[in-house]
């Protein structure tokens, strides 16, 4: 009968050129063999003796997830690491006599801008699950453990390996990562990368990989969430033993905001929506028996022009990536708005989040949790967050749309942040457009008047009534000199006009004559802006405006080339009509223009809080950010002659 061997290493990491030591059990001679976890490299057979071998991990190991299978007698190279099958329930648990560890960059970031974190607390949240006292499994079993330690074998990927897919898949597609431990995860280790990604299913966070993870997003760090039931338990480290009461009552920890609950549950009451953008609990999970169902639903796309999908040749309404979705998923809150999806934000999500494709798994309340799916993006502070929203995402790279999301927000979020103009609704005629607090108001081809939030999500339009004959719009931040906040826009004849705000039908009045050829309004600080089709910039202030019977409109330069105006945050922005968007101060006198970015295709624009709203002429509905332009230094000369 073969010795048994049982192992463990005291760290989930250590950095290249630094050693990891392993604790062992078995036989006094023992063979191991370790090899690369995501393409299968045999990096080093040797022998060791128990009961603690130390391996010095030499400089040139690439950081990656490495295995180290210890077995009696001498070592077996030719064991390859287990992989996914694709069968459901998987098989292969990780065993006694292997050891799951990642090797860091020695300098971070010195190899990609992309992290990629393994999921240990999971692995071990997992291991031993319903064996009494062993595991934080089963969840409703009162025998369950509340601290489980590191320091014992298993710990591996579970038995579906939700990982596999994607750390197999990076390499052969082009894509040079480096990785950590999740509980590496600090705001030291994260600010020397662009990007993070979370993979698979990574269930348990302390409250210090979380706040790490926020304020790297904050700070203009993104985040792709490859993932489903992420952050869903607050986990405590305490040395090497992992805490997970789940239950308030019988965890002593004083400080209630650390309490071993579910992040969205009180006395924590922190829903991991913040950081995520969706969570499990308006999600999907389907378990045990009922497991292969998760093989037969699709996402459906509900975005289908947003830059996620890009190349992918989907339209709204599209099936894809069959397989993905399972056994658990993650989902916002959302309502439908004329047929569009909208986030509610009543349960934590974030309201720049944008739903890009939904499932409705409400069938799997039979057989395990019945809920949604929603794959969306959102901004956290000066970064982006991306989330797949499903554990089995990386096991279905081999569907060509699954395949071009995932390069598409790798490829993205792994670059250099620069302001782009994206979509952000259908294409429309578009006539005049303004923006006021979060509500976009437009003149439609047919003169109606038409709304719609100000927001990423691709919105449709809705008539509200009629559009008072204006061929251009914008509204004052405040009222001045009797003169309300509201919609302002002028006729062709020449005749400038008022409506409140509505969300539905009301009347517009005359409030007096703009200058002749007026093609484009602004509305800034108590004034007029006025450009002529003559290529004349005017003014005239509130005050004038509403004593005069006849108000005398004053010129003050040119207008920019303007074919649209806006005025947002102590700035005048035109829209000319070489596609060019410009900007200068509004004071009332001659001010140069200053170019700001091109708009290809533009009709119209708005500028409101920051952002640039285009649209027009076909285009689809987009925004940017108001960003100045980058300096172009200059390039020194090599000197010429003797």
């Amino acid at each position: 009968m073969t010795a048994s061997v049982r192992a463990y290493a005291t760290a989930t990491s250590c950095g290249q050129g630094e050693s990891l030591e392993f604790r062992l059990e078995g036989p006094p001679e023992m063979g191991v063999a370790v090899h690369d976890a995501t393409c299968d490299r045999l990096m080093l057979t040797t022998s060791v003796r128990g009961p603690s071998w130390r391996l010095d991990v030499p400089p040139d190991w690439p950081s990656s997830l490495y295995r180290a299978r210890f077995v009696a007698g001498p070592p077996e190279p030719d064991v390859s690491v287990p992989r996914a099958s694709g069968e459901l329930p998987g098989t292969a648990t990780s065993s006694d006599d292997e050891v799951y560890f990642v090797v860091r960059q020695a300098v971070p970031g010195t190899t990609s801008p992309i992290l990629v974190s393994i999921p240990f607390a999971t692995w071990q949240a997992y291991n031993r699950a319903g064996v009494p006292g062993e595991s934080v499994y089963w969840t409703e079993q009162p025998d369950r453990a509340a601290r489980v330690s590191f320091d014992r074998p298993g710990g591996g990927p579970p038995p579906e390996r939700w990982e596999d897919g994607l750390l197999r898949w990076l390499g052969p597609a082009g894509y040079t990562v480096e990785y950590c431990s999740g509980l590496d995860l600090d705001l030291g280790l994260l600010s020397r990368y662009r990007l993070l990604v979370v993979n698979g299913h990574d269930e348990y966070w302390t409250a210090g990989m979380r706040d790490a993870c926020e304020d790297f997003a904050r700070r203009g760090g993104n985040i792709a969430f490859l993932s489903g039931n992420t952050c869903w338990w607050q986990i405590r480290m305490e040395g090497r033993t992992m805490v997970c009461h789940r239950d308030p009552v019988s965890d002593p920890i004083e400080d209630p905001r650390l309490t071993t609950v579910e992040w969205s549950s009180a006395p924590v009451s922190r829903p991991e929506n913040a950081l995520t953008g969706v969570s499990f609990r308006n999600g999907a999970g389907t378990w045990g028996p009922s497991m292969p169902l998760m093989r037969e639903e699709p996402y459906t796309a509900r975005f289908a022009a947003h830059w996620v999908f890009e190349g992918t040749g989907l339209t709204d309404g599209d099936k894809f990536g069959q397989g993905a979705l399972g056994y658990e998923t993650d989902a916002a809150e959302f309502t439908e708005i004329m047929g569009v999806p909208r986030v509610t934000c009543r349960d934590g999500t974030p309201p720049s989040f944008v739903v890009l494709a939904t499932a409705d798994l409400r069938h799997w309340s039979t057989c395990g949790q019945g809920g949604w799916a929603t794959m969306g993006v959102f901004s956290l502070g000066r970064g982006t967050v991306f989330n797949a929203a499903t554990v089995n995402w990386g096991n279905t790279l081999h569907d060509p749309v699954v395949n071009r999301i995932t390069r598409n927000v790798l490829d993205r979020l792994s670059r250099p942040a620069r302001p782009r103009w994206e979509v952000i609704g259908p294409a429309a005629d578009i006539r005049a457009l303004a923006a006021w607090r979060s509500t976009l108001y437009a003149v439609g081809a047919d003169g109606g008047l038409l709304t719609r939030e100000l927001c990423g999500q691709n919105l449709p339009w809705r008539p509200i009534g009629s559009g008072g004959g204006v061929i251009c719009l914008d509204t004052p931040r405040e009222a001045a000199a009797g003169l309300g906040t509201g919609l302002y826009g002028v006729t062709a004849d020449g005749v400038l006009r008022y409506r409140e705000a509505e969300a539905g039908p009301a009347e517009w009045t005359d409030v007096g004559p703009a200058p002749r050829g007026t093609i484009a309004l602004a509305v800034h600080d108590g004034a007029f802006f006025a450009a002529t089709s003559g290529g004349r910039l005017w003014t005239a202030p509130f005050g004038d405006l509403a004593a005069a019977d006849a108000p005398v409109w004053r010129d003050i330069g040119d207008s920019g080339g303007a074919i649209c105006l806006s005025g947002s945050n102590g700035r005048l922005y035109a829209l000319g009509a070489d596609g060019r968007v410009r900007t200068r101060l509004p004071v009332t006198g001659p001010e140069p223009w200053s170019d700001l970015c091109g708009a290809p295709g533009a009709a119209v624009l708005a500028a409101h809080a920051g952002l640039m709203v285009s649209a027009g002429g076909g285009r689809e509905l987009m925004w940017r950010a108001v960003r100045k332009p980058a300096v172009r230094k200059p390039v020194a000369q090599k000197p010429t002659g003797p």
